[in-house]
């Protein structure tokens, strides 16, 4: 029986050479691959591949996505990097360029979580472990 395995989280951006660069002076993150082409690559970020691909590529594939403005408010959703070292994770980002949306801040149920933006103006949460 085949088993569903998330594995993926792709994001459109303008410029996925600039957005990987960001990702791995930021959060640390290493580039795992980008095509020759420089409109798709991808982060060794754990167990799930976060990837990044040129705008061109849904419209190659036949499918049709709205772009996002950086300049407005952060699309629906977020991305979420789990560290034990939040102050200086957090500190890391934002003098790779992140924007500071919310400052690292304790939690009634004993995680500390922050939240940025990334180049793309996509929502980055950072946060301590649960428990």
């Amino acid at each position: 029986m085949l088993m569903l395995k998330y594995s993926y989280t792709i994001l459109y951006v303008e410029n996925v050479e600039e957005t990987l660069a960001f990702y791995e002076k930021a959060f640390g993150f290493q580039q795992k691959f980008i095509t020759p082409e420089k409109d798709y690559g991808e982060l060794d970020s754990g167990t799930t591949t976060l990837a990044f691909a040129d705008y061109s590529i849904p419209e190659y594939n036949g499918v049709e996505i709205n772009k996002h403005n950086k300049n407005l408010a952060s699309p629906a959703f977020e991305l979420t990097f789990v560290t034990e070292n939040i102050e200086t994770d957090y500190k890391n980002a934002v003098d790779a360029g992140a924007e500071i949306v919310k400052q690292p801040e304790a939690k009634p149920w004993g995680q500390t979580v922050g939240y940025l933006k990334d180049l793309n103006g996509f929502l980055v949460e950072l946060c301590t472990p649960v428990g």
